[in-house]
């Protein structure tokens, strides 16, 4: 990856945003850049307003403050739950198209997902693996320079989260996009990102992942002994992962 953070401008920039339903307000205040080349985990307890944040990025949920969007903006987007109707037809190469893709950049996404075989499949007989790799297809298939992906592995076995987690670095790289992605899973995302962002209705901390599980506020959030862990856990980490998830290669640095 050849991007300058430092330099590069923000493909969405939001200015002390907040939402409020119900009489009751889930996201309050926060701001927040997401640049090309970079990976930016949002995490935070369950009900502490991430899928709303990443709604109202997108102008899907109505919220107070400023936010701004570069002109060229192509965002590909992966829901957090996705309904699949067995009563309902729908091929995996159909759901990519979904969008507006064209039929070559439908095959190159399946191709690069690794699910060429499952384009004629039905949606609703998808494991939990090979959904998350067809929602990620639809997601690429329109070339976009944000990726904004809500749990994009769940239902996804233990061997598979690492080397999906890869991909999604991987696809960063080469289409040079931005990627906002919301995950539970720590240990994992803690080896792709380059910035961490803890929510909890504002944002209790953000930085580079090693400065964030030492942050006092990481620790109110999601224990002591998680920060112990996972302080631990970026040390020995220093290997990658295959498609079936066993170790690929050792990183060096």
């Amino acid at each position: 990856m050849n991007i300058s953070l430092k330099t590069t401008p923000c493909l969405i920039r939001a200015d002390r945003i907040s939402v409020v339903a119900g009489g009751r307000t889930i996201i309050e205040n926060v701001s927040l850049c997401i640049t090309r080349g970079e990976i930016v985990v949002l995490i935070g307890p369950n009900g502490s307003g991430k899928t709303t944040l990443l709604r109202a990025l997108q102008g899907l949920t109505p919220s107070h403050g400023m936010i701004d969007r570069t002109s060229d903006l192509r965002i590909g987007y992966v829901p957090q739950n996705f309904p699949r109707d067995p009563s309902l037809p729908l091929t995996v190469r159909r759901l990519t198209r979904i969008g507006g893709a064209s039929e070559h950049d439908t095959e190159s996404a399946l191709q690069r997902v690794g699910i060429t075989g499952l384009a004629k499949a039905q949606v609703a007989t998808l494991s939990g693996g090979e959904m998350a790799r067809a929602l990620l297809a639809r997601a690429i298939a329109r070339k976009p320079n944000l990726l904004i992906l809500d749990e994009p592995l769940a239902g996804v076995d233990v061997a598979g989260e690492a080397a999906l987690y890869h991909l999604i670095a991987e696809l960063r790289d080469e289409l040079q996009c931005g990627v906002l992605l919301v995950s539970h899973d720590l240990h994992v995302v803690m080896a792709e990102a380059n910035r961490v962002i803890c929510l909890n209705q504002h944002i209790c901390c953000e930085g580079a992942p090693d400065a964030v599980i030492r942050d006092p506020e990481f620790a109110r959030q999601f224990g002591a002994r998680a920060a112990r862990e996972l302080a631990l856990y970026t040390h020995v980490h220093d290997h990658a992962h295959d498609v079936t998830g066993a170790v690929a290669e050792h990183r060096h640095g």
